[in-house]
This record gives C-alpha cells, structure tokens and sequence, in this order.
C-alpha cells in the first residue's frame, strides 16, 4: 500500500502541518456504544514516520478512536462506526480486508503489558509462525532476535530466550509486547496507554525507544499525560466530549492552541 507523499492538513482546523507522508485518513467518522455517541464526525490524517498523540479529559474518546483504525471494537457487540478510515488509501473496513492482516498491519500495545504464558522467544515468534513470515528456524530465530533489538530489549534476555516472558519486569514486559508487535512487520504502532502502569525509570525506556521507532513506523498513542505528549511526539491532537477540537504540531498546540477548551485544558482549567 504506497500513495504518493503530500501535505498533512488536518480537516479539524487550516493549521498546516510539516510536510510528511499521510498514513492514514479518517472522514467524518462516527463511533457509537449503543446510544452513546462516543466519536463524533472527527476527520484527521495521521502522518508517517511520526509520532501522534491523542491527549484529553477521560471518556473523550481518545482511546474509542485508536482502537477503530485496527477495528479492535469489532469485538464489543453494541459497538457501530460509520465513515471512512484508510490505510494507505485501503478503508480498513472494507468489507473484503482481511481482518487478522490489519491487526498485523496496524499493531497495538496496551495499557498493562500483556505477554502470553509462553516464553520470551515464543511471545514474539508468534505471530510471524501464524502469518508464515519465517520459511525456516533460521528464519524465525533472526525475526525475534532483531524484533527484541528493535525493542531495546535483546541484550537484557539474550541468555534467557526461553524463559517466561512473564517473568521479566514491569518495563521489559511492555517492551517485549513492542517487539511482539513490531515482528510481523507492521506499517503503524497503536499505543493506549503504554506507560501508566510502569515507574519513572520504565516508562523513560519507553519513551526513548518510541523516539527510535518513529522513523520507520507511524505511531499513534493514547496518553493522559501531556508531559508525556510534548516528550514524544511531532503531533498533538486534543480531544473533548467525542469531538477533535484541535491537530497540530505539538510545540504549537502546547505554546499556542488556536481553540479556547485547548488552552483551558493544557492550563489545567479542566480536565
């Protein structure tokens, strides 16, 4: 899926953005639980090879819209969405996309590290071996050793590949299901949360190798700490009540927001 680079302009306000290739589009989608109207009519184009993050009160809907790009609220039953998301111009719920192939495509790391009851080795060799990545051991060996140096992880469990990869740490943990994620190949990284449930000293890790992953993925991450967002991110987006307020560069959105409920909510007036 290539299309060719072009300006990123955010439908949300006529601030322009650092030319970068657009990753992916979203047109007046709209996310319901139910009756509840979690997202409403939010367009956006997300960048690539750049970090976005999505920053806001609780229950604004920051989360519910990460986790439509790779269609994770598929699996809540009331859930419905409406509108357009495309990656690489292919709208990802086009009724003939393969599902497994976008959540491979599209990876996702989660507020609490989640590795599986498998070994360190297992936990990323998973998902290459299910998508037939590797033709041979040799094959898969070299994915999960160069998925755990990506992941910052390698020389910390390179003597230990076959233990439990829920032994290890707090921030290893997260960063092993980084390097589970980034082992079939994906072109965008998801993060919901990746820090909350890590110390100062973890979550710093994260945040480094965030800044190494960017230039080859587009990220998008969920964070409830704009210290945080000003740290990793070229791209701020600030949600409020379902609505996208505001999208911009993140020094600007920080420094000088053009939306009133931006300023109010990085002074601290709500939220």
């Amino acid at each position: 899926m290539n299309m060719m680079p072009q300006t990123v302009v955010t439908p949300a306000h006529p601030r322009i953005i650092a030319e970068r290739p657009v990753k992916i589009v979203a047109r007046d989608v709209n996310v319901y639980y139910g009756e509840k109207h979690a997202i409403k009519h939010l367009s956006i184009d997300i960048p690539d090879r750049a970090v976005s993050a999505f920053i806001g009160p609780s229950g604004c809907g920051k989360s519910t819209f990460l986790r439509s790009i790779n269609r994770m609220n598929d699996t809540i039953p009331s859930c419905r969405v409406t509108g357009d998301i495309t990656l690489d111009g292919r709208n990802v719920y086009d009724r003939d996309l393969d599902v497994v192939q976008l959540r491979a495509n599209v990876g996702m790391v989660f507020q609490k590290p989640n590795p599986f009851p498998k070994s360190i080795f297992e936990n990323v060799a998973y998902g290459p071996r299910i998508h037939g990545l590797a033709h041979n051991k040799t094959d898969l060996e070299e994915i999960v050793v160069n998925s755990l140096k990506k992941a910052s992880l390698f020389e910390e469990v390179k003597d230990r590949l076959n233990a439990p990869g829920t032994g290890l740490s707090g921030g290893q943990q997260q960063r092993l299901c980084i390097a589970r994620a980034i082992a079939v190949n994906p072109e965008v990284i998801l993060m919901d949360e990746p820090c909350s449930a890590l110390d100062p000293i973890a979550t710093a890790r994260i945040e480094e190798l965030i800044d190494e992953l960017r230039q080859n993925y587009c990220i998008v991450i969920v964070t409830h700490s704009m210290q945080q967002a000003a740290r990793v991110s070229q791209l701020t987006a600030f949600f409020h009540l379902g609505n996208l307020v505001e999208f911009g560069d993140t020094d600007e959105v920080f420094s000088t927001p053009q939306e009133k409920r931006t300023q109010d909510y990085i002074t601290g007036r709500f939220g």
